[in-house]
């Protein structure tokens, strides 16, 4: 192999003046540090061996859209703001104007606001209407409309649709009155939130050669500008092993779910027996990963880029749903390539539809920069989105291998949280993972040797291990922007 030469070595490698195989001078060629020196002067080093699947890892998604940052506890808790405006749905009302919160829930009206009232009819009768009293309890207001009667009854047009016998309606308030030399408005209205947590789980994996067939090692002859040389070591085979740990570390962040206490996970007697490995039936083991948190609390569009349907209808039925919720105007979409195609297809006669036509913020304004990643963006209605193909979910050994799961769409951008731990609200990308760090230790992702081969001494068997760990979870905010297509 020919010898080559670099300004400086990366920080975490350092050569050795003999072919020693320790753990100080291995060359990774897809982590940080050795990788980028490796393959600009080394592009030749895997021609020996063709890629007939192409690049196989499925990960970029989470490095592309997310970010990662460290934590210090075992779980990570954020509080999300409620709606600022008081509306309710489904709600029940009489003839004399006595509205019941559904469901046996709670409002937070008060005398003297004024309320728009509906029926649930496909032609809706709207009235304004003026809330008399509430009671004590806040389970039922009774309101009198401005215009038509007394009653809500009076009021011509307003049918209510009946479920059970009782009458359906929904309303919102839009401000409120109150006489000259009134006294102030009773209450207050605090507003509501929603506490919320994830866990990190621990992932683990080794590849282990013995001390027989580490003649596959291969070297790497440096040296620097002070001209001292040394040699560099790597192994093919680990580095496949690291590319699929590191891609395990992406899958499990968007398939992950929470376990709750009637999971049946357990283990047999012999592999619990081995410590540190036993799983108890009923621990409160799993993560909250990305398509259970938009299952949960975001937006899940069923049918949706169904061929056989009318696309650009269905996208604007998505849009709706996002104008209910943030709102966010620059949206990115994962999907697999049926999806893809169709959407591409219904796009074809929009006019709007065109790269051109969007402002490509999310990538600095550089349309180049958004087609290196993949993406191609288009305009509808008040929204930009920019969309690509999800590897993950082509690849026939991943998420490729079912038809159940179409893609995502993801907020581009940050929203506002209150840390519990900082007691403060701070700005967070709305998709990110967390991983545990300290100044003891960072897993985020951690990587030893261990044997007797490989300068180490961890134990008598002739073998090397060289170990994956790696503790994170994913954090999903304001999954209500989010869309899962089915």
């Amino acid at each position: 192999m020919a010898n080559a030469t670099f300004s400086s070595l990366p920080t975490d490698i350092t050569p050795n003046a003999s072919k020693a195989v320790l753990s100080d001078n291995y060359l990774n060629f897809h982590g940080s540090g050795g990788a980028n020196w490796s393959q600009q002067y080394l592009p030749e080093l895997y021609a020996q061996e063709v890629e007939r699947y192409g690049n196989r890892s499925v990960s970029s998604f989470l490095r592309m859209v997310g970010a990662e940052m460290p934590m210090a506890s075992d779980q990570v808790i954020w509080s999300e703001q409620g709606r600022l405006h008081l509306a309710y749905e489904n709600a029940t009302v009489n003839n004399d104007g006595l509205i019941t919160i559904a469901g046996g829930g709670t409002h937070a009206v008060r005398v003297g606001q004024t309320i728009v009232l509906s029926d649930l009819q496909t032609s809706p009768t709207i009235i304004k209407c003026y809330v008399n009293t509430v009671s004590d309890d806040g389970t039922t207001l009774t309101v009198l409309p401005y215009v038509g009667g007394a009653k809500v009854g009076d009021v011509s047009g307003f049918d209510t649709v009946t479920d059970n016998g009782a009458n359906k309606c929904s309303f919102f308030v839009y401000g409120s009155e109150f006489i000259k030399g009134s006294g102030p408005m009773a209450g207050s209205v605090t507003p509501n939130f929603s506490v919320l947590s994830n866990k990190p789980i621990i992932l683990k994996d080794r590849f282990e050669i013995s001390g027989s067939d580490t003649a596959q090692i291969g070297w790497v002859e440096v040296s620097g500008e002070s001209g001292v040389g040394g040699y560099l070591w790597y192994l093919k085979a680990e580095g496949d092993t690291r590319m699929r740990f590191e891609d395990y570390l992406e899958m499990a962040m968007i398939e992950a779910v929470k376990g709750d206490s009637n999971n049946a996970i357990d283990v047999d007697a012999a592999y619990a027996s081995v410590a540190g490995h036993g799983i108890s039936n009923g621990d409160a083991i799993g993560s909250e990963g990305l398509f259970s948190a938009i299952e949960s609390r975001g937006i899940v569009a069923a049918d949706a880029f169904d061929a056989a349907g009318d696309v650009i209808s269905d996208f604007d039925l998505i849009l709706k749903q996002l104008d209910k919720q943030g709102a966010i105007e620059e949206n990115m979409l994962f999907l697999n390539r049926d999806a893809n195609l169709i959407l591409d297809d219904g796009l074809a006669n929009v006019s709007a539809g065109s790269a051109g036509g969007t402002a490509f913020g999310v990538f600095e304004n550089s349309e180049d920069m958004a087609l290196n990643l993949g993406f191609r963006g288009f305009r509808r209605g008040s929204y930009d989105f920019y969309k690509t193909d999800w590897k993950y979910m082509n690849n026939p050994s991943a998420r490729g291998l079912f038809s159940d799961i179409k893609g995502v769409l993801v907020p581009a951008g940050t929203s506002s949280v209150y840390d519990q731990q900082l007691g403060q609200n701070i700005r967070r990308p709305f998709l990110h993972v967390r991983y545990r760090a300290s100044q003891a230790d960072d897993r985020k992702m951690k990587s030893w040797i261990t044997g007797s081969v490989g300068g180490a001494t961890a134990s008598g068997d002739d073998v090397m291990q060289i170990n994956y760990l790696s503790e994170r979870c994913l954090v999903v905010q304001a999954a209500n922007n989010f869309v899962l297509f089915k």
